[in-house]
């Protein structure tokens, strides 16, 4: 990897709610003729540190990010639901008062009726709608773009029966879904997130208990999040995700515990693990560490200390997990340089499953500018610069109130 010659890429402002529930509601009037009755919202995520350790019954320390899927509905009197995805300006249909199944085309239909089949499991009658989705949280890039959609689609529904499900059942019900239509096998960190989040916070979660505690963010004066989008797409479904998670199985139960969560590392030197199913575990019991302290960290307002834990998580998923890639570790590795020349970079390292998708870099407010130009001149996929732009900590899902069409 190189440091490319471009101009760097200007950062990318999230598309702000207001503008992204007009541009639900606008393809909703273009597709269907009428004005939406209910409108729903969910935040993508970043997870600050704790990676691969939600399944393995460990700590995870996320933020919603202010990139969200909005979902707009209204009734529809026939024998059929519609659901126009208007990113990709695609139509499915189907009928939700029948069986639903996973689709193979579509594959983004089954985000949404995945949630509808958990909802009708649980006897909760849905009738025919008319759906219109977008969303700012790009797709593939590590953000949990799938989890926002599920989310805001189960708090879509919610209103639909006239009746909220208890929050941390709306959670699971989430992940359920994605287990079983979409197909990946994922842990309960992007739907607890999407659902509990609040504003300036993250939140340390235990995903054994489901219980979750606020930390404070640094204030911005202190430092500043940047996510550094690379463009490399993963697909967690086609079988990498998967077979960690097995690996992390296994080595579990050739330590005689329920689950990573609750092994050592001098037990997995006692255990006669794989080498692989060493270096895997080694990862997640250390991970599970780094991320409780670094909560600590933050809760004490050290940002100098997390930010060597982000790099220590970074190295740890690059060579002991193994889910990094080259344009995931350029960018780490520049960040990096900028810490040990200055201090202009507190931390850095890639977040969410891997094989692609995002860095994020917490930075020292007076040097955004620098830090944002030196990382968006870094070549990464195909030589293309990465998109950098800033975040921060917001809320989680919600329901959006529409005004009555006019003349209703």
């Amino acid at each position: 990897m190189h440091v490319a010659d471009q101009e760097p890429v200007n950062p990318v402002e999230a598309t702000s709610p207001e503008l992204l529930l007009g541009k639900a509601v606008g393809a909703f009037r273009q597709s269907f003729r009428r004005s939406p009755t209910l409108a729903a919202a969910a935040p993508g995520r970043v997870n600050l540190i704790g990676e691969h350790t939600d399944y393995n019954d460990g700590f995870v320390l996320p933020i919603a990010i202010d990139r969200q899927a909005v979902v707009v509905a209204g009734p529809d009197e026939g024998a059929e639901t519609t659901i126009h995805a208007v990113d990709l300006d695609e139509t499915f249909r189907c009928d939700l008062q029948h069986p639903l199944e996973p689709v193979v085309q579509p594959h983004w239909a089954n985000y949404l009726l995945g949630v509808a089949h958990q909802f009708k499991r649980r006897g909760l009658d849905l009738p025919n709608l008319r759906i219109a989705f977008t969303s700012s949280v790009p797709i593939g890039a590590g953000l949990s773009s799938s989890a926002a959609i599920e989310v805001a689609t189960a708090t879509l529904l919610e209103q639909v029966i006239g009746e909220p499900l208890p929050a941390m059942d709306k959670a699971l019900l989430c992940q359920r879904a994605e287990h079983d239509f979409p197909g990946t096998p994922c842990g309960i960190m992007d739907m607890f997130i999407a659902v509990f989040a609040r504003r300036d916070h993250a939140l340390l979660i235990d995903c054994r208990s489901c219980e979750s505690r606020p930390i404070h963010m640094p204030p911005s004066e202190e430092a500043v999040l940047l996510i550094v989008d690379t463009g490399v797409k993963h697909e967690l479904a086609t079988g990498e995700y998967a077979r960690r998670r097995a690996t992390c199985e296994r080595a579990a139960k050739a330590l005689g515990v329920a689950a990573l969560r609750d092994a050592s590392p001098e037990m997995l030197d006692e255990a006669g693990l794989t080498q692989i199913e060493h270096q895997r575990a080694l990862h997640v019991v250390l991970e599970n560490e780094r991320t409780v302290r670094a909560a600590e960290l933050l809760d004490d307002g050290s940002v100098e200390g997390f930010g060597e834990l982000m790099f220590q998580s970074h190295e740890s998923l690059r060579y002991l997990y193994e889910v990094s890639c080259d344009e995931l570790n350029v960018v780490v590795d520049e960040a990096r340089l900028m810490r040990e020349a200055g201090g202009a970079v507190l931390g850095a390292r890639m977040t969410g499953g891997g094989f692609g998708g995002c860095a994020i870099v917490l930075c020292r407010p007076q040097a955004v500018g620098e830090v944002r130009k030196r990382l968006a001149a870094v070549s990464v996929a195909e030589h293309r610069p990465p998109m950098v732009y800033a975040t921060g900590a917001c809320e989680g899902t919600k329901a959006i109130p529409l005004p009555k069409p006019a003349g209703a």
